[in-house]
């Protein structure tokens, strides 16, 4: 039996005292993809930052991500909830004033990893896994955007997150390297994490097909 990794019941949402979600109820099992889709403004966004606790649940029966019980989470527990998920943003948010080992290093000591011969395995084990292991020494500004996507997948990668949210990761890029990125997220899922992506790019849903929810007048659909 899968494990269920993401359980929302009954779930609303507010922004500045306005309802954008109402009555969310869905579930994402281990080694699932899934994407989320909906207007610029349907919710998408803010439905994922409560995944991380970024955006506070208004009410609801349930809401669980990995072992967290994100209704009555403590503050000084919302780190070590973060550390079990990859977070991939569309603007990359590298650090543009170091090299791309730097940038990954910096997330495995602050999330406390000490030991410099496990950091520096770490590191080449996320690169190689997104096929950018010749790529370490390199400034961000050197990349392109989908180089640049794929550092921003390795660093989601670094803890060994069994969940992975894709915020529109392909936002910012070509159509062709875009494929390139959801073919990879779908790689992921098929060995073992569990990701969802928020997009509304419609053609890369079709030409790779996976589960679809999608947000539309502040509810939250199952689409088939």
């Amino acid at each position: 039996m899968s494990k269920v990794v993401i359980e929302y019941k009954n779930v609303n949402i507010e922004r500045a005292e306005k309802t954008v979600l109402k009555n969310v109820s869905f579930k994402i099992e281990e080694g699932e993809f899934c994407y989320l889709v909906g207007r610029v403004g349907s919710g998408k966004s803010s439905l994922m930052k409560t995944m991380y606790a970024d955006v506070s649940i208004a009410t609801g029966i349930k809401a669980q991500v990995q072992d967290y019980d994100l209704l009555t989470i403590k503050k000084h527990h919302i780190p070590y909830l973060r550390r079990k998920i990859g977070i991939v943003f569309q603007d990359f948010q590298l650090l543009q004033d170091r090299s791309v080992e730097a940038n990954l290093k910096f997330v495995l000591q602050a999330t406390g990893w000490k030991r410099k011969d496990e950091i520096a395995l770490r590191i080449d084990e996320v690169l190689d896994s997104v096929g950018m292991s010749n790529k370490n020494y390199k400034m961000p500004h050197e990349l392109s955007g989908g180089e640049q996507q794929r550092i921003v997948i390795a660093r989601a990668l670094l803890n060994k997150p069994s969940l992975i949210l894709a915020d529109e990761p392909t936002g910012n890029l070509d159509p062709q390297t875009g494929v390139v990125i959801v073919k990879l997220l779908h790689d992921l899922a098929a060995k073992g994490h569990s990701v969802l992506m928020a997009t509304h790019n419609l053609q890369l849903v079709e030409d790779y097909p996976a589960r679809i929810l999608s947000c539309n007048d502040k509810c939250l659909i199952e689409k088939y």
